[in-house]
């Protein structure tokens, strides 16, 4: 696509008009939240409202609704998932990040397959069934070029330990040709995640100032290129800080449209990064629009009930304590454990991260944690590997059935994970858990997942419907 096609449907102009001309009265607000009620998602002039939203009781009743609308589609189910940093090498100059490739104080490294298998065993040792891979944009023909990828998803699928291998494997990768991520489908990933970082074409050019990612088009339209291909699973996100929040979540809603136009199905999870410091760089420490905690929240809020059938994925940069406020309002997957570093699980590597986390605390603790605040930690991927993506799983979702499928899943790869993994004091209380979670189900579901964790418990494991 050329900057005149991806104009056509990303327009910082209509934008900017909507946002300014949001109608803000405690009527019209009460009227979107009810539409928001109805889980059919809402319009930019609804979110555009929504985002004006400062009265401590309005900003209540946003949340009331988000919890609500979250509970309803979502259950008690909490996704989890690790970043594998594969690469820290990067020709981008992009201002925020520890990766850049004026950072010359940052040890370089691109681990090679033994260094990917080791990394990804201690993930499974630990737990983990879905992982996140991650590189910077530095693939040569030095290092393989784009076969370095196809070759670390093999090394990762290939992890094969007495306690289990990762069953799915997302991929947070630069932009491709169609070609390329054809062959990244035929590779076997899940979900092709891409951030556009910041719409605004002026900021964008301000923190990008050298390599392919100064492209913004090009950018823009990577996942056009990936649905192309068939990969009818995408993820976008906006790196939150670099502009206004509000202009952000409005052109989000341009991109999702443009998706659903094209496609005919948007994406199927939307990240929610905040800018943390990252080694050298002054604008993590001072970011051009910074996001209030409670700006935060209202960003998740919105976004669930604007899409209320996406997955809002949290990641470790937030400390723990906003994580905990943030689940319920919205949050579906969570990352646990995680390093930003290339060999970072093995400990053999030492360079500095890609930016700095705020929780730090281990997949266990996690865990525990999340079931005694009543959420299921769920490790499922049964629907990539059943075909339940892009527009068929839309279909089951939308009218609520993915959860006859969802729950039972969560609830079993729960048992997996207690029974081969989990302290003694998370084994307890999970186990608590997941006899309150039989007692809400509905009869069909509780028969299902009553069924499957007989499986689990009698020593099967990888099992799903």
């Amino acid at each position: 696509m050329t900057q005149q096609q991806t104009s056509d449907w990303l327009n910082a102009g209509a934008v900017d008009d909507i946002l300014h001309s949001a109608v803000r009265d405690d009527g019209r607000i009460r009227e979107v939240l009810q539409k928001a009620r109805e889980l059919k998602g809402l319009d930019m002039a609804d979110v555009a409202a929504l985002c004006h939203i400062a009265a401590p009781e309005q900003i209540e009743e946003l949340f009331a609704t988000a919890r609500r609308v979250k509970e309803e589609i979502y259950g008690h189910r909490m996704v989890l998932f690790a970043p594998l940093y594969i690469s820290n090498v990067c020709g981008n100059e992009c201002t925020y990040c520890a990766f850049r490739a004026s950072n010359k104080a940052l040890k370089r490294t691109a681990l090679d397959m033994e260094g990917i298998k080791r990394d990804t065993a201690e993930l499974v040792r630990q737990g983990h069934k879905r992982l996140l891979l991650v590189a910077g944009e530095g693939y040569s023909a030095a290092n393989g070029g784009f076969r370095y990828v196809l070759d670390a998803i093999a090394a990762v699928y290939d992890v094969t330990d007495a306690s289990g291998n990762i069953r799915r494997l997302n991929v947070n990768l630069a932009p491709f040709d169609v070609d390329e991520f054809r062959q990244l489908k035929q590779a076997g990933i899940g979900t092709y995640q891409l951030f556009q970082e910041t719409y605004h074409r002026p900021t964008y050019a301000a923190v990008h100032t050298a390599g392919k990612k100064r492209d913004y088009d090009w950018r823009a339209t990577a996942l056009d290129r990936a649905m192309q291909a068939g990969i009818d699973d995408v993820g976008m996100g906006v790196l939150f800080g670099l502009h206004d929040w509000r202009f952000e979540l409005l052109s989000l809603m341009q991109h999702i449209a443009h998706l659903e136009e094209v496609f005919g199905v948007g994406c199927h999870t939307i990240s929610v990064p905040r800018i943390e410091p990252a080694d050298g760089s002054n604008l993590s420490l001072a970011p051009p629009a910074p996001v209030s905690d409670l700006d935060f929240k209202k960003i998740i809020a919105i976004l669930r009930l604007a899409v209320p059938y996406t997955g809002l994925i949290l990641s470790t940069r937030e400390s723990a304590a906003i994580r905990r406020e943030c689940y319920a309002l919205g949050v579906s997957q969570i990352s646990a454990g995680s390093r930003t570093n290339p060999g970072g699980y093995s400990g053999e590597e030492s360079a500095a991260g890609q930016f700095q986390l705020g929780d730090h605390r281990s997949l266990d603790e996690v865990v525990h944690e999340l079931s005694t605040m009543g959420f299921i930690p769920s490790f499922c991927t049964a629907c990539y590997r059943l075909g339940r993506t892009g527009q068929d799983f839309m279909d089951l979702a939308k009218p609520g059935l993915i959860k006859l499928k969802c729950d039972p899943n969560a609830v079993t790869t729960f048992q997996e994970y207690l029974i081969d993994y989990a302290s003694e004091s998370a084994r307890c209380d999970g186990e608590r858990a997941i006899d309150g979670e039989l007692s809400g189900m509905s009869a069909k579901a509780r028969k299902t997942s009553e069924r499957m964790l007989a499986r689990i418990r009698d020593g099967r494991r990888d099992v799903y419907c």
